[in-house]
């Protein structure tokens, strides 16, 4: 990789030699300048990674260079040297966007530290931008379609959104009810803080209950050093729990309790900590169901269900279908570079016609694999590789129920993956949890699969 540019503002000759030699024995590449307008020159023909400039320069101060700095280059720290210091010209140097402003004579250690820091809080401030970026890329809009259903949906959470009240958003695997949470958070007055997510049905008790409420050194064998829990992580945000049916029995009173009296306490803590934060639980299972079971509390489900929306399965939406499919069909081509391939009709109207049991990220899946696989320019029916076609097989076979299809779409899966449940999993589109919990609905034998 390229050395570390840092740019060194500095009149007087002693000090600007003294300070280049030194960041070049810590292995920065150095340039320069002597003026304001030296500096400016720097910056409009190079791109430096942080600069250390001086106060008082012969051509101007280094107050009036940082608004046209900041304007040009705004992801690069700059570190003010002065020989007269004073606290309002030192507030006024960080709001006009300085990293820091440091007061002569100051020790090369001193710098050497400032500008390690500065430059760690550029990549993460840079990766906070790729990483939302890429978000926002990936992005899908939860209302896409023009149905009764999805049109529903959207009324509910329009009136929700606003408001700082517990969600449950109840819906098949695969229809959108992560995307759904990220857009509640996304437009409630909670959205600059976190959105923390976890699934609830891939951890056992103890692991679940640690990453919950996180833990003290010495809580447990194990525990060496301090963590936090993602409740804590997300103060002030919101707390996004998939699948919160299959959470354990033990620990749905301690989230209850957190949730009435907002504190909460980390394993092998005395001290209980303030809490606030906003609580979307998802299920794909019938909650009320369980209640009635005695497999989740009654007194947690009335807690997390203040508002309850349902997410409609794709075959409720079929009106929906071809548009969802365009977007698919545009957005992957074009990640995957394959501008030239086109959608044909027939192939709309044979998604249309499909029962689609995995939903809209079964949707996704098939579109992306026939654009992987395609060898034309235009994608047709077969190159999706669809098994079932509105319940009845593509091989002209006897008319199925949902169930049947859906239990021969699984069979059919790990046939082709040869038994293998991590890949099996990847190909349906769906956590190994799910898909341990469909094995055990439609009674799908591992061992029957390996013969």
């Amino acid at each position: 990789m390229a050395k570390k540019r840092i740019v060194v503002g500095e009149d007087d000759q002693a000090i600007r030699s003294a300070l280049g030699e030194f960041l070049e024995s810590l292995d920065y590449e150095v340039i320069q300048a002597t003026n304001c307008a030296g500096i400016r020159e720097i910056f409009r023909n190079s791109f430096p990674d942080a600069a250390i400039l001086d106060y008082s320069l012969p051509d101007g101060t280094a107050l009036d260079l940082l608004p046209h700095l900041k304007q040009s280059h705004p992801t690069v720290p700059l570190i003010l040297l002065t020989g007269n210091g004073s606290i309002p010209l030192a507030v006024q140097a960080i709001k006009e966007g300085a990293e820091q402003f440091l007061t002569k004579p100051v020790e090369m250690a001193a710098i050497a530290l400032v500008l390690e820091r500065a430059l760690k809080n550029q990549r993460n401030f840079q990766k906070q931008l790729a990483g939302k970026a890429k978000e926002k890329r990936d992005s899908v809009d939860p209302f896409l379609g023009t149905s009764a259903a999805i049109r529903e949906v959207a009324e509910q959470v329009e009136r929700v959104g606003v408001s700082h009240c517990p969600v449950l958003i109840s819906g098949e695997t695969g229809a959108g009810k992560g995307v759904l949470a990220k857009w509640v958070h996304d437009q409630s007055p909670r959205a600059e803080e976190a959105f923390v997510d976890l699934n609830c049905a891939g951890f056992g008790r103890e692991l679940l209950e640690t990453e919950l409420f996180g833990h003290e050194p010495g809580a447990f064998t194990g525990a060496v050093q301090r963590k936090m829990g993602l409740l804590e992580v997300a103060q002030r945000g919101t707390v996004f729990l998939d699948e919160i049916g299959d959470m354990d029995l033990q620990i749905q009173p301690k989230l209850l309790k957190i949730l009435e009296e907002k504190r909460f306490r980390r394993l092998g803590d005395v001290h209980e900590r303030q809490l606030d934060v906003r609580l979307i639980a998802a299920s794909h299972e019938d909650l009320a169901q369980l209640v009635r079971e005695k497999k989740f509390r009654s007194d947690l489900y009335f807690r997390v269900s203040t508002v309850v929306i349902r997410v409609p399965p794709l075959r409720e939406r079929l009106q929906d279908i071809p548009i969802l499919a365009r977007y698919f069909f545009e957005r992957i081509a074009v990640d995957l570079g394959r501008l030239h391939l086109t959608l044909s009709d027939q192939t709309i109207e044979t998604m249309t016609a499909y029962s689609w049991p995995g939903n809209i990220r079964e949707l996704k899946n098939v579109i992306e694999r026939a654009i992987l696989l395609a060898t034309g320019d235009t994608i047709r029916p077969k190159d999706l590789h669809l098994e079932f076609k509105g319940g009845v097989a593509v091989d002209g076979g006897p008319q199925l129920t949902l169930r049947e299809i859906q239990r021969l779409h699984i069979q059919k899966a790990f046939d082709a993956e040869r038994g293998n449940v991590a890949r099996t999993a990847a190909r349906l589109g769906l956590t190994r949890s799910s898909l341990y919990n469909k094995m055990k609905t439609f009674g799908i034998n591992t061992l029957r699969i390996h013969n």
